[in-house]
């Protein structure tokens, strides 16, 4: 068979397939899944041409660390082939854990646990099943390898993931401010005492990259109606689950019953096999189908929220730099309580607070090293004339209220 295969890739042109290994992990189900999963969970109701998926962002990610491995050999580093396959299984593999619409479920499936040890859990599996030909790229994945900087290319603030995702999402949603110089930021890596850094001439580079990753969390990630949406299917699977542990019965297709229908704790998840089979099957189609059957539930909060995701009727956001008035949220919910004739607890799903956080750059977290023109390393916050990337390493903390329209009343 031949598995020279080259992908027609809207963001980057022609992408080959660097390896036969690779390939056959591209093959895997694992892998194949990702393209039902959409890369931005419910974004797509604000944008509507969101709809990449998490296949689409694996391979690009893919793409830039095969530019990122040939710049660092032009550069005199010595990187075997061995290596350079195992990084590229890393960053191709790094989101394989990801459940059914990316982040706004995530750990409303399975609590307790991240989508990054759910990847390590499934690229040890494919190690097995691989006759250990994963063990490398699992090492870089995990940061045991010794070798630093081949981690720091999959996991850092300024990783093949987040140059291909701001590049790729801000392309899908049309946004122009995430818009990044991927390719000129690439072109400037070299490696420094076992660290990842950017030469002196590319530090403008990097503040945009910085500047388009705030723009895209403000704009995209977290606009208000994409929080908004979000909350909303993660109250459903909330209730849907309620409803289930009672003993309820409650349409799920098989995969999602596996998670619906008991708890599963992260002990339990992590030590027993049939757990991580269960998700490995489990994508934005399960959710869907769900959600569609459960609008005509007799459960009236949660047929509720389902014909309100279906209709797209979703909740009215409220984003302050200060907690939500308590007697407006008192108000609103006495509302609800009458509207919909629930008990105040079932009225939480239609009135109920949370918070959002914002932070494009975090000093010490991986720093993002520039290498001066003698040699020395500098934090880029230290080695920027541009005052504005202070501001970008401190954390903004926005407070959420979320409530129904049809609650206030003019």
């Amino acid at each position: 068979m031949n598995k020279k295969k080259i992908i027609n890739d809207p963001v980057y042109g022609f992408i080959s397939i660097p390896t036969e290994l690779i390939f056959d992990l591209i093959e895997h189900p694992y892998f194949q899944r990702l393209r039902y999963i959409k890369q931005l969970g419910m974004t797509h109701l604000v944008y509507p041409g969101a709809l990449h998926t998490r296949f689409h962002h694996a391979l690009g990610a893919m793409y830039l660390m095969g530019m990122a491995i040939e710049t660092l050999r032009n550069k005199g580093h010595e990187i075997s082939n061995e290596e350079e396959e195992a990084v590229i299984i890393a960053i191709l593999l790094h989101d394989v854990g990801h459940g059914p619409f990316s982040h706004a479920l995530e750990e409303v499936i399975v609590e307790g646990i991240s989508h990054e040890d759910i990847s390590t859990m499934l690229m040890r599996r494919l190690n097995t099943q691989f006759d250990s030909r994963l063990t490398m790229a699992i090492d870089i994945f995990n940061g045991d390898y010794p070798r630093q900087f081949l981690h720091q290319l999959v996991s850092s603030q300024l990783d093949m993931d987040r140059m291909d995702y701001l590049n790729r999402d801000s392309f899908f949603t049309g946004v122009s401010e995430g818009v990044i110089s991927s390719d000129r930021i690439i072109k400037m890596l070299n490696v420094k005492d076992d660290h990842i850094a950017i030469e002196e001439k590319g530090i403008y580079s990097v503040e945009k990259f910085l500047i388009a990753r705030r723009l895209m969390y403000w704009q995209v990630y977290l606009h208000k109606t994409v929080i908004a949406a979000e909350q909303l299917l993660a109250r459903i699977l909330k209730r849907s689950r309620e409803l289930a542990l009672m003993g309820e019965p409650v349409f799920t297709t098989p995969a999602l019953n596996h998670f619906l229908k008991k708890p599963i704790s992260r002990d339990a998840f992590m030590n027993e096999d049939h757990h991580l089979e269960a998700f490995a099957t489990l994508d934005d189609t399960d959710i869907m189908a769900a959600v569609k059957v459960w609008a005509t539930d007799k459960d009236f909060v949660l047929s509720k929220l389902c014909r309100d995701m279906v209709h797209r009727d979703l909740y009215k956001v409220d984003i302050t730099n200060t907690p939500p008035n308590k007697e407006l949220i008192a108000t609103l919910t006495k509302r609800a309580i009458e509207k919909y004739s629930i008990n105040e607890y079932e009225a939480s799903y239609f009135v109920f607070e949370d918070t959002i956080r914002n932070n494009a750059y975090k000093p010490g977290d991986g720093n993002i090293r520039i290498l001066m023109k003698d040699g020395s390393m500098k934090d880029i916050t230290a080695a920027s004339d541009n005052s504005n990337l202070e501001a970008l390493a401190k954390t903004v903390k926005k407070y959420i209220l979320c409530y129904k329209k049809e609650l206030i009343r003019d």
